[in-house]
């Protein structure tokens, strides 16, 4: 068993493998174990092979060129050193023995430890070799602590025991449930580090209980992500690669100390999430959205498109139902306001909620939606699933991927058109991106007053503008002027949602469409947030402010006899 590593000649870090055969091809072929990309490389360029004494590289002959071995060209050569450079056109690679010859855990951990007398030695010149080796564990230490590289080491020994050992089970575990499997699994790593001990292979620095926690949940869960999507504070995680793992925890971004084992596991992760929900990804659709059990959205892309490795982005949502009330609480906005948003939606207002990526659009809109009425029938519309409505009369509508043949795609746009015929009262579309604008804005018009949407823009002209270029993406050739009269009757206000670099989000503007005037659609803003600094702490600090505009429904509600406070849009602070 070996572990193959390769990077580009850049320095980006292109896949780390486990074998666990004698020989491994490397190429450009299907059959490759490492596969690498380029005219010069062949479909089976160069094999790796495991003997008694270490494992040996040979060169195929391949049209597509030679095989290096520390700057020389070799068509033979072994055993291979740990620090051995393998270079095949434009990538360097690795090659170590796991639980063989190469270094032990402790091994590891001590020459990190006196990595800076190494360095010292090898810059004086007398072994230039010496010295790259050195600086690349400066660099590698600098990424993970010597016990988490003990830690890494000892998930890739254990997981792959772990395979082994299900294999002669010759186990079925599709026909097990969740619990079972994870039980199982459990119990197998219990008596793998067990024997460990018994054999006093396993390091002192580690923990057992701790290896069993983090091989478990990277075998049958999604790894070191479990623990932070347990983490109630922790609102996104974002794996840039294997080693990289960030989160975001109260607005701040943070660096995890875990790490998957390999990309390869990362890889796993992924298909665990996706697989479930009937889509996939691989190298001829590398990149889905998802979303996991409890509704948190997820975004994946893998090579070759993702050049540091398979990358995850997941926003978690708040477990409990959130309400206008908490908003308040967290000064995202004023009571004043939150009453005119509930009042609107009531009042069936057609509303676009917009702002900037991780602003909370969709938070908006689930809060938004718990003031329509239980009595009326509501169809949301989304790529992933991640409104949660809780009206009696309610039907969820999800977009689908083409297939392996590039065919059975349903985009939003067909969505929105069958949704019309399912006797909605309103249509809530999780994000207008496209095409769907022209049709969500028909139906505005035709009916469905109260439908809500998303988008992204940075403000309330901008929004106008975005809606203007998306509704051309509908191919229906409709000129300048027919569009925007289309969207100054459909549209009624626009619900501005803006992130704050402290990490504070804040609604910052409420603006109507009043009309069109000279081919200009007319805005007017009802309520917008006056920042005036920052705290000793950098948190942005202002005021929510009523600019004294009285919007034209709370006088149509008036007329008829319906009692409305307007002394919420009184002029000054809200």
């Amino acid at each position: 068993m070996f572990e193959v590593e390769a990077w580009t000649s850049g320095g980006k870090k292109v896949e780390k493998i486990v074998c666990n055969q004698k020989n491994a091809i490397i190429g450009k072929g299907s059959d490759s174990v490492l596969r690498l990309y380029g005219w010069r490389i062949g479909s089976d360029h160069a094999q790796l092979v495991e003997a008694d004494d270490g494992i040996y590289i040979y060169n195929n002959k391949s049209k597509g060129g030679a095989t290096f071995v520390n700057d020389e060209e070799v068509s033979e050569y072994g055993p291979l050193l740990d620090d051995d450079e393998i270079r095949i056109h434009n990538y360097i690679i690795k090659v170590s023995q796991l639980g063989g010859k190469n270094k032990s855990s402790n091994d590891v951990a001590s020459i990190i430890a006196s990595d800076s007398d190494v360095i010292e030695k090898a810059s004086s010149g007398h072994n230039k070799k010496l010295a790259s080796v050195a600086s690349n564990i400066e660099a590698f230490e600098n990424k993970l602590s010597p016990v988490q590289i003990i830690y890494k080491e000892w998930q890739i020994i254990v997981h792959e025991r772990l395979l082994q050992k299900m294999d002669l089970r010759r186990l079925d575990i599709h026909e097990m449930s969740d619990d079972e499997l994870r039980a199982l699994t459990e119990k197998i790593l219990i008596g793998i580090v067990s024997d460990s001990k018994k054999n006093k292979e396993f390091p002192a620095e580690i923990e057992e209980n701790e290896l069993v926690k983090r091989v478990l949940a990277e075998a049958v869960g999604l790894g070191p992500l479990e623990p932070m999507l347990e983490e109630d504070d922790i609102s996104e995680i974002m794996v840039n690669s294997a080693e990289e793992i960030f989160y975001e925890k109260n607005g701040k971004l943070f660096k995890s100390d875990v790490t998957f084992s390999s990309n390869q596991a990362v890889l796993y992760a992924i298909e665990r999430i996706v697989t479930p929900l009937g889509r996939r990804i691989d190298e001829s659709s590398p990149l889905v959205d998802a979303r996991l059990k409890d509704g948190s959205r997820v975004n994946a892309i893998i090579p070759p498109l993702a050049l540091k490795g398979p990358s995850i982005t997941i926003r978690k949502f708040m477990k409990q139902r959130l309400h206008g009330e908490d908003l308040v609480k967290f000064g995202s906005v004023s009571p004043e306001m939150m009453k005119f948003i509930e009042k609107a939606v009531e009042n069936r207002q057609n509303i676009i909620v917009s702002g900037g990526t991780g602003s909370g659009k969709t938070t908006l809109l689930n809060i938004l939606s718990n003031s329509i009425p239980d009595s009326e029938r509501i169809v949301t519309i989304e790529d992933s699933a991640e409104l949660k409505l809780y009206q009696p009369n309610l039907v969820s509508l999800e977009s689908r991927p083409p297939n392996q043949e590039g065919k059975g795609e349903v985009p939003i746009r067909d969505l929105v058109k069958n949704s019309l015929r399912m006797r909605p009262d309103r249509i809530v579309v999780g994000e207008c991106r496209g095409g769907e604008a022209l049709d969500m804005m028909q139906a505005m018009n035709t009916g469905h007053d109260g439908s809500l949407t998303t988008l992204h823009a940075n403000n309330a002209t901008d929004c106008l503008s975005r809606l203007e270029v998306l509704v051309l993406m509908a191919e229906m050739d409709l000129p300048s002027r027919a569009i925007r009269e289309q969207i100054a009757s459909s549209i009624d206000l626009i619900i501005q949602q803006t992130r704050f670099p402290c990490g504070s989000r804040k609604i910052t503007s409420i603006t109507e469409v009043t009309g069109i005037d000279n081919n200009r659609i007319q805005l007017g803003e009802i309520f917008c947030y006056d920042q005036t600094g920052y705290d000793e702490n950098n948190k942005v600090e202002g005021n929510f402010v009523a600019t004294g505009q009285i919007p034209a429904f709370y006088e149509t509600l008036r007329s008829k006899g319906i009692q409305v406070d307007v002394s919420i849009f009184s002029k000054g602070d809200a």
